[in-house]
C-alpha cells in the first residue's frame, strides 16, 4: 500500500478494499455505515486466508511446528493490538472476546461479582449503548445494587452538575469514549480522574472512539477498556478486553472449559493464567490474524490522518445537510465537530427513518435506521428511531453529496 499524506483525499485507499469495486461495477455504492461495520482490505483478507491455507492448528495445545506458528500468529496479534491502545503489558493485559459487547459482559461479570453488594452503586450514562447497560441490569438483578445515570444536555453532551455526588456513592463508573448515535466525544480523562479521586473503577466502551482516534489507555486514564474488530477494518467475530493486570488478576472467570483452566478436579479448579484465564475453548485464531493485518494497515495510514480526514468530512456533511436541507432536517449531538466523531444521526422531517433508508438504498445510499442499540438515548431525544450516516477513512465528499442528493429525493417523494 502506498504511503499516504494527510492532505490527500482519503478516497485514494479505496481501491484497497475489493467490495468497492465489486458492487460499483454494477450500480452506484455509498457505504456510509461504519459505525455499523467498517469494510475490509485486501490485506485482512489475505491474512486470514493465509492463516487458513498455511498455518492452520489449535493454539497452545500442541508442541508440533504448525501449532506453534498458529499460537505465534494468535500471540502477535494480541500483542500488536495491546501496543496499538498503549497497554503498558500487552501480552498479559488483552483479553479476545467475540465483540465488545462480550468484554463488557466480562467486565459486569468478572469484576462486578467481585466488587458490588447489595448497596453498591454503579453509574452509568444515559447515552450508553445497550452493551454498557443491559450487562449492568443483569447484574443488578442478582445482585440488587443501585444504578444511576448521568444524564446529556440539548447539545448532546454529558451533564456534570452533581457528578462528585454521584462518584461519592459509586464503585464503578461506565461510560462511552464516543455515543454511537450523537457522535458525542466524552471528556473521558477527566472523568477518570475524578472517579479515581473516589476509589471508582472506570469502564470504558471504546467500540466507536478506538477505529477512528490515537488511543492511549494510560493517556484516557481508564481500567477497563472493549474494543471490537468489525468496526476497524478487521473481521466479525473477534473483540477485546483490555484491563490493568491487577485488574484482571481480581476478575472472576466468566466462562468455564478448555484453555481457561491450569487444572481440574473432580472438586473444583484452578483458572489459568492471565489473560488466558479468560478465553475459554478454541478462540477465534483466523480473525486474530486478520485484526493483525488491519492494525498494521490502520497504522501505516496513521491514526492521526484518519482523524484528520473523519473531522473535515464530517464537518462537510454537518454544513452541506443544514444548508441544503434546512429546516427539514434535524442533526442530533454536538453542532461543534471537535466535541464528536464522524456519526451523524438525523431525523428528515414527517419522514419515518426506516423509510428513509430505503429510500437512501434506491440511490445507492447505504445508511442506518433504528434505535441503535440505545433506546435509552432514544427515549431522552423524544424520538422512535433515527437514520444515521456513518465515516470511515474510504469515505469522501462525493459520498456527503450523493447521501445529501438522496435525502432530497426522499423529502421530495414523501412531501410533494
Amino acid at each position: 500500500m502506498a504511503s499516504v499524506e494527510v492532505t490527500d483525499p482519503m478516497s485514494r485507499l479505496r481501491s484497497d478494499f475489493p467490495i468497492f469495486a465489486d458492487i460499483r461495477a454494477s450500480r452506484p455504492f455509498y457505504y456510509l455505515d461504519s459505525a455499523a461495520s467498517s469494510q475490509h482490505p485486501v490485506v485482512v483478507l489475505d491474512a486470514m486466508d493465509r492463516y487458513y491455507r498455511h498455518s492452520h492448528a489449535n493454539v497452545h495445545r500442541g508442541v508440533y511446528g504448525l501449532a506453534e506458528e498458529a499460537t505465534g500468529i494468535y500471540e502477535t496479534a494480541r500483542r500488536h493490538l495491546g501496543r496499538f491502545i498503549g497497554a503498558s503489558d500487552p501480552a498479559h493485559e488483552i483479553v479476545f472476546t467475540k465483540n465488545a459487547t462480550e468484554a463488557l459482559n466480562l467486565v459486569a461479570q468478572g469484576l462486578g461479582r467481585v466488587l458490588l453488594t447489595p448497596g453498591s452503586h454503579v453509574l452509568l450514562t444515559e447515552m450508553e449503548h445497550h452493551a454498557n447497560l443491559v450487562p449492568w441490569m443483569i447484574l443488578q438483578e442478582q445482585i440488587g445494587f443501585t444504578i444511576e445515570y448521568l444524564p446529556f444536555d440539548a447539545e448532546g453532551l454529558l451533564v456534570l452538575d452533581g457528578l462528585d455526588a454521584m462518584l461519592e456513592r459509586a464503585s464503578i463508573l461506565g461510560v462511552t469514549l464516543m455515543s454511537n448515535v450523537l457522535g458525542t466525544l466524552n471528556p473521558v480523562a477527566m472523568l477518570s480522574e475524578k472517579a479515581h479521586q473516589h476509589d471508582v473503577l472506570v469502564v470504558a466502551d471504546g467500540a466507536q472512539f478506538v477505529p477512528h482516534f490515537v488511543t492511549d489507555v494510560s493517556e484516557l486514564g481508564v481500567d477497563c477498556l472493549a474494543i471490537t474488530g468489525h468496526k476497524m477494518l478487521a473481521p466479525t467475530g473477534i473483540g477485546a478486553l483490555w484491563a490493568r493486570a491487577e485488574i484482571l488478576d481480581r476478575m472472576q472467570p466468566f466462562l468455564g472449559g478448555g484453555e481457561m483452566i491450569s487444572d481440574v478436579r473432580l472438586d473444583g479448579f484452578t483458572a489459568n493464567e492471565i489473560p488466558h484465564k479468560f478465553e475459554a475453548g478454541t478462540p477465534p485464531i483466523a480473525e486474530a490474524a486478520g485484526w493483525d493485518a488491519a492494525l498494521g494497515y490502520l497504522e501505516e495510514v496513521g491514526m492521526g490522518a484518519i482523524c484528520a480526514h473523519d473531522r473535515s468530512l464530517t464537518s462537510y456533511a454537518m454544513n452541506q445537510l443544514q444548508q441544503r436541507l434546512d429546516d427539514r432536517i434535524t442533526i442530533f449531538g454536538p453542532r461543534d465537530v471537535t466535541k464528536r466523531g464522524g456519526v451523524i444521526s438525523f431525523e428528515l422531517a414527517d419522514v419515518h427513518p426506516h423509510d428513509v433508508a430505503q429510500v437512501l438504498d434506491q440511490h445507492g445510499v447505504c445508511v442506518r435506521a433504528g434505535h441503535h442499540c440505545a433506546k435509552p438515548l432514544m427515549r431522552q431525544l423524544g424520538v422512535g428511531a433515527t437514520a444515521r450516516a456513518s465515516f470511515y477513512l474510504y469515505n469522501d465528499e462525493q459520498d456527503v453529496d450523493a447521501l445529501v442528493d438522496a435525502l432530497l429525493d426522499a423529502y421530495r417523494l414523501f412531501h410533494d
